[in-house]
């Protein structure tokens, strides 16, 4: 389910997690270790930061238990450890590894990417999405920097009119007189990439030259021009089409350039600018000075294009392309910005699925399979430990169990259906809830695929930060800190700050750590 969080005067419609918890302003200590996990996840995996703050939440509320009956934190943080290690090891045993043909490959990619957007604003659109998240990750080069991957938000239109730009579009930037005059499209154009001021620089305040002679003074005006034009001649001479600029292009450079036919365009924020240089192959430039054909970017087709209200330069058909753009277009602007975070998620998704073609099945298969293995693990234990481990196998069923609730079903039944299912051996091992049918499928075949790692490192992040809670059994403060940090917020209210006196000897006040309780 989605959430509506007003700040500010801003309005943000979300069910993604790392931007749910980013925008709660939370300030309790042990609350902001899930914040830092959630955001962890967001940065590594891009999906999974709802699954990791449900799944730690969980996990305390059934320490919460075992502490309020007298059982040492640090025999918890044994049996979370010992239940941690024996999931990860299983799921390395239940891996399903793809073929690295290329074909299967892009179709594991795809159905990854759908699992993603399942739960997303646009998971009507999910296949059309996915097919051009995955198109557009294949054009990164072996490092895969997300970064050469732009989203640009065109309001209006319908949501499935956007679309995927192989090379790179950014918004029509400031223009001088004379712009109107340029071409507004090439064919194999010569792109030229600046970072370079061309125009006439205007005087430092107070700025003063003396001269003997009066015509002293039309001299110095003329070696301005003079190197304004040598700088334009020398961009000509190159033989670019298009000139791109980190820096302004003034009035009279546009002119010049719009007389031959070339069209420029300056103030190009420097991110565009990059991902303009890995497309085309060109090399940004400080100088106009030894320009050669091997700093000139290339690209097959290059125009000037009305997107809604907004004009657009669009760089396609880039054959040595290691940057894509995808021109996200929607009716409202939180829907929108919802969908390009949903976009976020894919994109981080493939990624990973790229690099690591190891799978499993999504739908709560994972985590019903997890638990039952723990259960039969616990069987050969005694003591604590036992009763430990069983409570983390009965924290893994919290995300098939939230999906049945958020999908509208009875999540009772439903658990007790998919623990019936799995009890059966370990060819029911992917047997999840499918919310299309409202009921439990194998959702391995129903092509719910998430990557492996994804898993490994919610399994690993949760466990790990709720340790790191455990093992807390005294919290120290500071009053007098406290005291001042109060008293500067009542002075900016307009209170008065009373005098401290110096040489006062810190007070520390030590606060029992026993309960935990975190509601989500």
């Amino acid at each position: 389910m989605d959430k509506l969080i007003h700040t500010g005067g801003k309005v943000t419609i979300t069910n993604d997690g790392a931007t749910v918890i980013d925008l709660l302003e939370i300030i309790h200590p042990a609350a902001k270790t899930l914040v830092d996990i959630a955001k962890s996840q967001d940065a590594e995996m891009g999906d999974g930061t709802t699954s990791v703050v449900v799944f730690a939440g969980e996990l305390m509320k059934e320490a919460k238990n075992f502490i309020e009956e007298g059982v040492h934190s640090q025999i918890l943080i044994k049996g979370y450890r010992t239940a941690m290690d024996q999931c990860l090891k299983r799921l390395k045993e239940i891996e399903v590894k793809m073929d690295e043909t290329p074909e299967q490959k892009r179709n594991l990619l795809i159905k990854c990417a759908e699992t993603a957007l399942n739960s997303k604003l646009i998971a009507h659109d999910k296949t059309f999405f996915a097919e051009m998240v995955v198109e557009a990750v294949e054009h990164l080069d072996e490092l895969m920097d997300k970064s050469l991957i732009g989203i640009k938000k065109v309001p209006g239109g319908s949501i499935t009119e956007s679309f995927l730009v192989n090379g790179v579009a950014f918004k029509k930037t400031f223009s001088y007189a004379g712009f109107e005059q340029q071409p507004k499209s090439f064919k194999d154009p010569k792109i030229l990439l600046l970072n370079l001021e061309l125009e006439l620089k205007s005087e430092k305040e107070n700025a003063e030259i003396r001269i003997d002679n009066p015509d002293d003074y039309q001299s110095i005006v003329d070696a301005e021009w003079k190197i304004i034009y040598e700088k334009l001649d020398k961009i000509v001479e190159s033989g670019a089409k298009v000139v791109l600029s980190k820096l302004p292009i003034g009035d009279l450079a546009t002119q010049y350039f719009a007389d031959r036919n070339i069209f420029c365009a300056g103030r190009v924020p420097e991110e565009d600018l990059k991902r303009v240089a890995k497309a085309t192959g060109g090399v940004i430039q400080t100088t106009v000075h030894g320009l050669t054909e091997t700093v000139l970017g290339k690209c097959g087709d290059f125009e000037e294009k009305q997107i809604g209200h907004e004009r657009y330069n669009l760089f396609k058909e880039c054959t040595e392309a290691k940057s894509a753009t995808i021109l996200l277009r929607g009716g409202a602007q939180q829907f929108i910005d919802e969908a390009e975070r949903s976009l976020n998620d894919a994109i981080m998704i493939v990624r990973r699925a790229n690099k690591y073609s190891s799978i499993v099945a999504g739908g709560g298969a994972i985590e019903m399979e997890l638990s039952r293995h723990l259960r039969e693990y616990l069987r050969n234990i005694s003591g604590k430990q036992q009763l430990i481990i069983n409570a983390f196998a009965k924290a893994l069923e919290v995300i098939p169990r939230t999906l049945s609730e958020n999908g509208g079903l009875d999540s009772t039944e439903m658990i007790n259906k998919l623990r019936q299912k799995h009890a059966g051996g370990a060819e029911n091992k992917w047997w999840g809830v499918d919310l299309n049918k409202n009921t439990i499928v194998n959702t391995y075949e129903t092509f719910v695929w998430e990557p492996m790692m994804l898993k490994y490192n919610v399994l690993s992040a949760a466990t790990h930060a709720v340790i790191s809670i455990l093992s807390v059994d005294e919290t120290v403060k500071n009053p007098k800190s406290e005291q001042q940090k109060d008293m500067r917020g009542a002075r900016q209210m307009g209170g008065m700050m009373p005098q401290m006196g110096k040489g006062m000897p810190k007070m520390f006040q030590i606060v029992s750590f026993t309960q935990i309780q975190i509601k989500l």
